[in-house]
């Protein structure tokens, strides 16, 4: 089966995430290693977060799976993972560290808003960053849907609205303290510093379009920087994180 033709941003992100990939080998291999696993910036541990809980003998879906780290977690913890992702530079990373692992799961060349799999195949979803970042909205999150059963659940990982707005459109640099565009209408961002597309709505959207697709809403964690942490992106400071959230996680279950 061909792939169906990507749209604009998605290919844009292909070729960007192709460029990108060497960069990622090596946090990569290291989360591969992880047993006890950590997300996002700061490395907020699993037992804080709860992204994987309760996983052993679920069929799962990694939605932007990049090195399939997260993939990797699942099968360790006795769920089926699947990993789409729409890198194929990052999937041989994935297959490689595989191999060395020895841990055998499918992965997927694709985009995470159109997969090429039948409706009700998984009980669980998950995205950190991938999907929940480079895809839009409005496209994957309905597309999450479709691939649930009935009760399965989704969670995902991204950057918060808030820190979006405060981020300046500008080479390395860090949020600041004050808004910078608007937040009604927020949608696509597009950056003059390389061709990536990136996504993000405000809380209310999300809300909305997770209801319309049949989930509900279980939590929505802001993520605090954890005290005494170090900056690990040059996009945010910990200080900043200390005071307002960078990252956020959200929980939703598809309605019987």
């Amino acid at each position: 089966m061909s792939e169906p033709e990507l749209p604009d941003y998605a290919q844009r992100n292909r070729a960007v995430w192709d460029g990108w990939a060497p960069d990622w080998v090596a946090s990569g291999e290291r989360n591969w290693t992880l047993h006890d696993p950590t997300w996002g910036i700061w490395g907020i541990p699993e037992a804080e977060l709860r992204m994987v809980e309760n996983v052993s003998g679920l069929d799962a879906i990694e939605l932007g799976c990049g090195t399939a780290y997260v993939s990797a977690w699942l099968a360790r913890r006795g769920a089926r993972p699947v990993g789409i992702d729409n890198s194929p530079r990052q999937l041989e990373t994935a297959r490689r560290l595989q191999a060395e692992h020895g841990l055998e799961f499918p992965l997927l060349l694709g985009n995470a808003e159109s997969v090429p799999l039948p409706d009700a195949s998984f009980d669980f979803a998950i995205s950190e960053y991938g999907a929940a970042t480079w895809a839009d909205p409005y496209r994957w999150i309905p597309e999450a849907a479709r691939l649930l059963r009935p009760g399965g659940r989704l969670h995902f990982l991204k950057s918060s609205p808030l820190f979006m707005l405060c981020s300046p459109d500008a080479e390395d640099a860090a949020a600041v303290e004050s808004l910078l565009r608007a937040q009604f209408g927020m949608h696509r961002f597009e950056w003059s510093d390389d061709d990536s597309v990136e996504f993000n709505i405000p809380h209310g959207e999300t809300v909305r379009l997770l209801r319309g697709s049949g989930f509900e809403v279980e939590d929505l964690v802001e993520i605090q920087a954890p005290a005494g942490s170090t900056a690990r992106s040059k996009y945010v400071t910990a200080e900043w994180a200390r005071r307002w959230p960078n990252e956020e996680v959200w929980k939703a279950r598809k309605r019987g």
